[in-house]
């Protein structure tokens, strides 16, 4: 019998690790909803997580299995409970932790496809239907990237090497004018983020006032396109947001569209959190107009319910984006072949991680119209909590929801009222919400993204929320009793 490999397993071994694996899949799977949604961390253990030296004798597959269940999932966030609501994050789809091993397993390199053949034909397949969900073409393509911060990221730095045709030999170390950005006040920081990294400065990007909806003015944008190029600026970007992080309010696309076609400017998209909601047919007029932006970024870790990572950028030219990454190196030789795409080319990676696997099995397990019932499903669990907000007497929306983010207050209560009221209801074991803040207001903002929330949850959390803002009534809202 050969001997086993120093770092595999024996089959006694293999199947210990099978069955603890399913044993923790099914444990997890039936107590999630009973789980903490934040735990109370155990200091004492995560100190010896960081301080205990790693062992010159392995424990095992037993043992590592032991450590996992014993000190890593009670200290871990459920993000998968129904009423983690804080952010838009929902739990993975069923299948998800399956894919993932299987990608593990077979480990593909993602960067030029004789590593990975199978696996460029999959991610090609995923980026070709998430772009036909906005009416891209056959010039289009894209990447699948960490998250919509990097997929923003790259959209601006290929819309740098577009504006600037020599940008990369000279960087931004020219004569030439200072570019400038434009996005709104409720854009993500990711933005200012990528102009800070790729040279642009925060100095000069834009940030556009919004109606009494939160959509960029773009009456305003236009003026202040004009007035920066009066001042001898290069207007080159806007960054406009189908779905903003707070409110989710949709920025005008097809005027914001209409704008960039005049001056002569790159539109990105950050549809990071909003985008997919392209599923729902009641929303899918609202992102008509996608199909007019150079490049849109979206997260396949949010709507489509994929294990974190999956974010993903797509380009109405993949030329484009091939003009900003494609560099050669002796090392690598991949002969062109018509049906494959070297990934390489298209962002800053070389090693990349099968991540095409884990939304491509979800879509075939559970097929496109589980994910349309499901977005569904999130818009109406959102408009319901909305609905039981405004008939409660002592709280508020502060915006009607676009999608699936409701920005809620209580009455009279003032910003550390809200954070201590947040902070009580995950004590009481409620849910975890978050805060937000629109227009100068303060108050908690839930974002239902997340398959495994029901209308029970919904009237569980607006019940409290009213329990509380009542108990608060007998005395002056922004007391210490209040605020505790």
């Amino acid at each position: 019998m050969p001997e086993k490999p120093l770092l595999g397993l024996t089959r006694d071994e293999r199947e210990a690790a099978g069955r603890l694996l399913n044993a923790f899949f099914h444990d997890y799977e039936e107590s999630v909803a009973r789980r903490p949604l934040v735990p109370e961390v155990d200091r004492e253990v995560l100190s010896g997580l960081l301080e205990t030296p790693f062992p010159d004798q392995g424990i095992g597959v037993e043992g590592v299995f032991h450590e996992i269940k014993e000190k890593i999932l009670p200290n871990s966030t459920t993000v998968a409970h129904p009423r983690f609501l804080a952010y838009v994050q929902g739990p993975p789809n069923g299948i998800a932790p399956y894919a993932e091993a299987i990608a593990a397993t077979i480990n593909q390199n993602c960067n030029f496809w004789q590593l990975s053949p199978a696996a460029s034909v999959v991610e090609r397949s995923v980026i070709r239907w998430l772009g036909g969900l906005f009416g891209y073409g056959d010039e289009a393509g894209g990447i699948l990237t960490g998250g919509g911060s990097i997929a923003t990221l790259n959209a601006l730095t290929t819309a740098l090497h577009v504006r600037r045709p020599h940008f990369r030999e000279q960087g931004l170390q020219t004569t030439g004018p200072r570019l400038v950005v434009y996005t709104s006040v409720e854009a993500h920081c990711s933005v200012d983020k990528a102009a800070a990294i790729l040279g642009i400065g925060l100095d000069n990007v834009r940030h556009i006032p919004t109606d009494d909806q939160y959509r960029m003015r773009v009456d305003l944008l236009e003026e202040t396109v004009r007035a920066d190029r009066a001042a001898g600026l290069e207007p080159f970007c806007v960054v406009a947001t189908p779905g903003t992080v707070t409110s989710g309010s949709i920025d005008p696309i097809d005027a914001v569209a209409d704008v960039c076609a005049r001056e002569d400017l790159w539109l990105h998209l950050d549809g990071a959190y909003g985008a997919l909601f392209v599923l729902s047919e009641r929303k899918r007029a609202a992102f008509e107009a996608c199909h007019r932006a150079d490049s849109i970024a979206l997260d396949p870790h949010k709507l489509l319910f994929a294990p974190l990572e999956a974010g993903c950028l797509l380009v109405r030219d993949r030329a484009q984006l091939a003009r900003a990454y494609a560099f050669s190196a002796s090392y690598i030789a991949a002969d062109e072949d018509p049906l494959m795409v070297d990934y390489m080319d298209y962002g800053p990676q070389l090693s990349r991680s099968f991540k095409a696997l884990k939304i491509w099995s979800a879509l075939q397990t559970f097929g496109v119209d589980t994910f349309r019932a499901v977005t569904d499903h999130v818009l109406d669990l959102a408009q319901y909590l909305a609905d039981l907000v405004e008939a409660a007497p002592d709280l508020e929306l502060m915006a009607s929801p676009s999608l699936t983010a409701v920005c809620l207050r209580i009455k009279g209560a003032t910003e550390a009222d809200h954070t201590a009221v947040l902070a009580e209801l995950i004590e009481d074991g409620t849910a975890l919400l978050g805060p937000a803040r629109l227009a100068g207001r303060h108050g908690i903002r839930a974002c239902v993204t997340n398959y495994r929330t029901t209308r029970d949850d919904i009237e569980l959390i607006v019940t409290r929320l009213s329990d509380i803002a009542r108990a608060g009534h007998g005395k002056d809202i922004g007391t210490p009793e209040m605020a505790r």
